[in-house]
């Protein structure tokens, strides 16, 4: 097929490389040409402007840091828009505001063009191995046109129901995802200062009722001060922001999570916002 792919930061660049790696014609697009030089060297082919590259392409797939990043790749002058369709399917992979997604579906739909949110979890790890869990929210008949694509980027691909679940859906995952961070920091931080060997630790507890994502990827990262970012710090405060928008929404006070966001903030404020998530470690 004809795919276009607009953002190849750490995870649009190997998503974008396992379609290609799947035989499929892919042109991409980024803020900064330097970024798809890999992508380039493999076949694939570049354009100006994400109008550019969905000029010719049967499914458009986006993966931006934020809502008015994605406003302006979608709608924005040399956006998607110009050459939107009858037919034309866009998949969004960015994490943005669900209200602001059926907005921008709405806009898209004017032109023939169908837009699916389809929020990603897995981190760089899931990138690059096209293990990553993928929220689908929107069309049924997009989704099942979009789904064998998403099958060489994904491991668990799950639509959620209209457009806009896809990102709700994802906010539940953050909020799993942080406040886990927080029990994994404040676990490890105990198990030091009671003297135990960190790494055995790990291993002793991973294997049971206590285990999760976050503990085995992100728990050998924090007690060695690896802090390189797979997913950094300042997308998660972008992501809580997201929920807390979300929660007022719906009436809800989640103590965990308003914990959680605070040590976030704290972070950025203290110049950690390119660290990875783990980095909340130096926090607790």
């Amino acid at each position: 097929m004809n795919l276009a792919f607009i953002g190849t930061g750490i995870m649009g660049l190997p998503m974008a490389g396992h379609l290609l790696a799947a035989g499929h014609r892919v042109t991409v697009t980024s803020r900064t040409k330097s970024r798809v030089e890999p992508l380039l060297a493999k076949g694939a082919t570049w354009a100006d402007s994400p109008a550019a590259a969905a000029k010719d392409a049967s499914v458009v797939f986006t993966c931006v840091p934020d809502t008015p990043d994605v406003e302006s790749v979608l709608l924005g002058k040399g956006g998607v828009i110009e050459s939107a369709r009858a037919g034309l399917i866009v998949v969004d992979h960015s994490t943005i505001s669900p209200s602001a997604t059926r907005e921008m579906a709405a806009k898209l739909v004017e032109r023939g063009t169908t837009l699916l949110d389809a929020p990603v979890s897995g981190g760089d790890i899931g990138a690059k191995n096209a293990t990553l869990s993928i929220m689908v929210g929107g069309d049924a008949a997009a989704f099942a046109t979009a789904e064998p694509l998403l099958r060489h980027m994904g491991k668990t691909i799950t639509h959620c129901g209209g457009i806009g679940t896809g990102q709700l859906t994802k906010l539940v995952n953050q909020i799993l995802v942080s406040v886990t961070n927080l029990a994994v920091c404040e676990a490890l931080t105990f198990a030091k200062k009671a003297g135990l060997d960190l790494p055995k630790t790990i291993q002793a507890v991973g294997g049971g009722a206590a285990g999760s994502w976050q503990l085995t990827n992100l728990g050998p990262r924090m007690i060695t001060g690896d802090f390189a970012p797979g997913f950094m710090i300042k997308l998660q405060q972008k992501d809580l922001r997201l929920v807390a928008e979300a929660t007022k929404e719906l009436g809800l006070d989640l103590q965990a999570l308003q914990r959680v966001t605070e040590l976030f903030d704290r972070a950025g404020a203290e110049g950690r916002g390119n660290e990875g998530t783990q980095a909340l470690f130096a926090m607790v």
